[in-house]
């Protein structure tokens, strides 16, 4: 007769523990992905003569990049309505997104701040032969103070509004931008991303999370939007010129 052992361990089968494990790992995988991300943005670029932003994930690591050169500033105040781009790149200096302004009257100052977002460098787009116009994915308006409303009761700054057939979400940017405490909002008032000031250091250094819905480079490419539209705004680090007087280097 066999001897009854109830301490022993009776080992899994080798199919069965193959698949708990690979769901471990899926599930693990899922978690990372659902995690919101965690970057430092400092509002400076690590480039000599050239303003911008670097941006760095949660272990340290550059993960963004705006270098825009200072040399075109002077050429550009005699031609305020000229277009000229900022664009977000990677780490290798590879384009990402880019953020240009809507119209000559907006450079004037006759209409609301109005941004497009456009996929890669649309600039080099346009140069392309034999491609069709980049076209932009995404509005970004700064709203009318007279219009200013209610979104779960706090008055929003700026509208992001889809442009694309493909669809996608709409959100409301809502808090304050110079004093680096705002929040992109859906439409059902959830947060997707968020600008949170960081402690003893001002405001060229801040926080920001990005939600997996939005992600980071977009969410991204909303504060380099937001800081065109409010950096003459809010405390008196905070008042920097525009990049978009700028050009942009790889």
């Amino acid at each position: 007769m066999a001897r009854a052992r109830p301490n022993a361990i009776v080992p899994e089968p080798a199919a069965a523990a193959t698949t708990t494990s690979s769901r471990g790992a899926e599930h693990h995988h899922q978690d990372d992905q659902e995690r919101p991300a965690v970057l430092t943005v400092w509002r400076k670029s690590l480039l000599l003569s050239c303003s911008g932003f670097t941006v760095f994930d949660a272990s340290g690591a550059l993960a963004f990049r705006v270098d825009c050169y200072d040399s075109a500033r002077r050429g550009l105040r005699r031609r305020p309505w000229r277009t000229t781009d900022v664009v977000l790149m990677d780490v290798s200096g590879t384009p990402l997104l880019t953020v240009r302004r809507r119209s000559r009257l907006t450079s004037l100052g006759l209409a609301p701040d109005h941004w497009l977002i456009f996929d890669g460098d649309a600039a080099a787009g346009c140069r392309a032969e034999h491609k069709p116009k980049p076209k932009p994915f995404l509005s970004v308006r700064r709203a009318r103070p007279a219009l200013l409303g209610a979104f779960n009761g706090k008055a929003p700054l700026a509208y992001v509004t889809p442009l694309q057939a493909s669809g996608g979400e709409a959100y409301v940017v809502e808090g304050s931008y110079g004093a680096r405490a705002c929040a992109v909002r859906d439409a059902r008032g959830d947060a997707v991303a968020e600008v949170r000031r960081k402690e003893r250091v001002g405001d060229d250094v801040f926080r920001l999370v990005a939600g997996p819905r939005i992600g980071a480079p977009l969410a991204m490419a909303l504060v380099i939007a937001l800081d065109e539209m409010f950096a003459a705004a809010g405390s008196v680090s905070a008042r920097r010129p525009s990049l978009l007087r700028r050009t942009w280097s790889a």
